[in-house]
């Protein structure tokens, strides 16, 4: 198997940071996302390589592997186990006095070798018993949606490594939440099952609404004459628009609550969170004369 340098399919040194890894991944996972190049094979091919580099960088254990042992990660518990098995048996000086090593390339054959040439053939039928299916690699991928998107369930069809995917995406799903579909990975070793799909959400809020969880907050300008004399205001929320009574003398920072009119809370069929408004009075500017006096009269009043 050739060795893939996934350092270098997403740009950065051996020794970056998680952070760093995980930054250059979204960079340039937009770019040849395949929902941005639908007709395009080779950005289907680089977004492929992109999934399974970061897979590998961005889990500690897995790129302690890599770095150790190359295009060979995968096989390098294994390889780990024969050795302490080597030495349990009684062998860690080697065979005949001779320190014994591997270096080559773990395919599955080649490591059934290496398994008979440390045990002999006994143990490589053990060995092959023991090991005999492998689970397939999963996949990574991140789905960009706009939060407006996600206040209801729906539906979108994914291509996968040429698989059109009908996935199902949950009211209330986070950003950064993952989810997985079974059996849309890699294909299994030696008839073990396929790997994972882990699809990753970047919600983009499109909405005037900023979102916690299932809550909703926004600020709602208040005109001084409501402020202080109450009245009937609508303002909008993801399920319309709604009426409010505004109580008189409304000071500006006010927060209101209303229920219920927050964002779906991830699969609870029909719950909701709250919204919570906060009003912001606007005084109002470029004063007549008449204004001005009349404020000056309300002034001399109050005083």
């Amino acid at each position: 198997m050739e060795f893939i340098d996934y350092y270098k399919i997403l740009g950065v040194d051996k020794s970056a940071t998680q952070k760093e890894i995980q930054k250059a991944y979204r960079r340039k996972a937009r770019k040849y996302h395949p929902d941005l190049n639908p007709d395009d094979k080779e950005a289907h091919r680089k977004f492929q390589e992109l999934n399974e580099a970061n897979e590998v960088l961005s889990d500690p254990e897995k790129r302690k592997k890599y770095d150790k042992y190359g295009k060979d990660w995968e096989h390098g518990e294994r390889y780990e186990e024969a050795r302490r098995q080597q030495q349990a048996a009684g062998f860690g000086s080697g065979f005949g006095g001779q320190q014994y090593s591997y270096t080559g390339s773990f395919d599955e054959d080649t490591f059934s070798d290496f398994f008979e040439q440390m045990f002999g053939g006994s143990a490589r039928q053990r060995g092959r018993g023991a090991q005999t299916h492998f689970k397939g690699q999963d996949f990574n991928a991140e789905l960009q949606i706009p939060l407006s998107q996600v206040y209801s369930s729906q539906q979108q069809t994914l291509n996968v490594n040429g698989k059109n995917i009908r996935l199902t995406i949950p009211a209330g799903v986070e950003n950064g939440q993952t989810i997985r579909i079974k059996g849309y990975g890699g294909p299994g070793i030696r008839g073990g099952p396929k790997g994972d799909l882990y699809i990753t959400f970047n919600i983009i809020n499109d909405t005037s609404f900023k979102r916690e969880k299932e809550n909703l907050y926004k600020s709602v300008s208040l005109d001084l004459y409501t402020a202080l004399l109450g009245g009937e205001i609508e303002v909008e929320t993801l399920d319309g628009r709604v009426k409010l009574q505004v109580k008189p003398e409304t000071q500006s920072g006010t927060k209101v609550r209303l229920r219920g009119k927050g964002f779906p809370k991830y699969k609870k069929e029909g719950q909701y969170g709250d919204l919570f408004l906060t009003y912001e009075v606007i005084l109002p500017k470029n004063l007549t004369s008449e204004e001005r006096e009349l404020f000056n009269q309300l002034k001399t009043l109050r005083s």
